[in-house]
């Protein structure tokens, strides 16, 4: 039993005797405490242009929303829509994320910035200037062939042993592409689980896989502690490609959230190609839950 669980623990009984009141107030907020906690955070991608021209005044609206994390997309591998922030250090980036009321602890990365090691080893320093935990790859481990999946998933875990000694964790984010498109009849996610070191790459689930079938808990039971994080969408329950705010589409949360903690998530981010009453409605539904 680790700490935490111990003092938990040992405050419920205290408090089953009567003795609550005996009890230090950091022993009874443990004692109430359910589940596990996240802050509430929404991927920068949704607001591409905005963000750009108006990092500040767009962050601090999502802030005020009741976000408080800030997954980044790399400005110098997304150079299309995130072209205006490329000029910054990754310790100028951090300093307008603070101002803006936010943290980030991830990033996306593309393939190429990634899995070229002299251009790997400037991507680590970029993310400790901006103070990462996690260090995402966007995609790239697709392909045709099994062999070719296991070709590309062994550079990935290449790519994770250095940012794992670089202090940091490697991830993959998927798309539904992994779930559509089959070899012998299995997802070629399933295969990309088969061939990534779990202790080298953890993954970074997209609840969008939905669409295609796909449950992100049910990933998180048959494949404990391999997910970081996850990206979160719901749509209609009568037209699947239509985003609507989350509790009110075909995603059960519930069942998404008693499974998180079995999947090993540490973060959850928003992310809906949609206009802001969603993300703010999304940002209120996760406060209440």
């Amino acid at each position: 039993m680790n700490r935490r669980s111990f003092l938990g623990t040992t405050a419920a009984a205290l408090a089953a005797t009567g003795l609550a009141s005996a009890i230090p107030a950091t022993l009874q907020a443990a004692a109430r405490k359910k589940g596990i906690s996240m802050p509430i955070g929404f991927q920068s991608y949704v607001f591409r242009e905005e963000i750009s021209n108006q990092p500040h005044e767009t962050m601090s609206r999502l802030a005020g929303y009741g976000y408080k994390n800030v997954e980044w997309c790399s400005p110098k591998g997304y150079q299309g829509p995130f072209a205006p922030l490329a000029k910054y250090s990754g310790k100028e980036l951090k300093k307008i994320t603070n101002d803006a009321g936010l943290e980030s602890t991830s990033c996306h990365f593309t393939w190429q910035e990634i899995t070229n090691d002299e251009s790997l080893k400037e991507r680590i320093e970029f993310a400790h200037q901006l103070g990462l935990k996690h260090m995402v790859c966007s995609g790239g481990l697709g392909a045709k062939t099994a062999d070719e999946i296991k070709q590309r998933c062994a550079q990935m875990n290449h790519v994770g042993e250095m940012v794992k000694k670089a202090g940091m964790i490697a991830g993959y984010h998927n798309h539904n592409g992994e779930f559509d498109e089959k070899i012998n009849g299995r997802p070629q996610y399933d295969l990309m689980l088969e061939q990534l070191d779990p202790a080298m790459v953890k993954m970074q689930f997209q609840v969008a896989a939905i669409t295609s079938g796909y449950k992100a808990q049910d990933y998180f039971r048959k494949f404990p502690g391999r997910f970081i994080s996850a990206h979160l969408q719901d749509y209609s329950p009568t037209d699947h490609t239509k985003e609507v705010v989350m509790g009110t589409g075909i995603v059960d949360w519930k069942d998404f959230f008693a499974a998180v903690k079995t999947g090993g998530l540490q973060y959850i981010f928003v992310e809906m190609e949609s206009d802001q009453s969603i993300m703010q409605g999304c940002a209120d539904y996760l406060k209440q839950l």
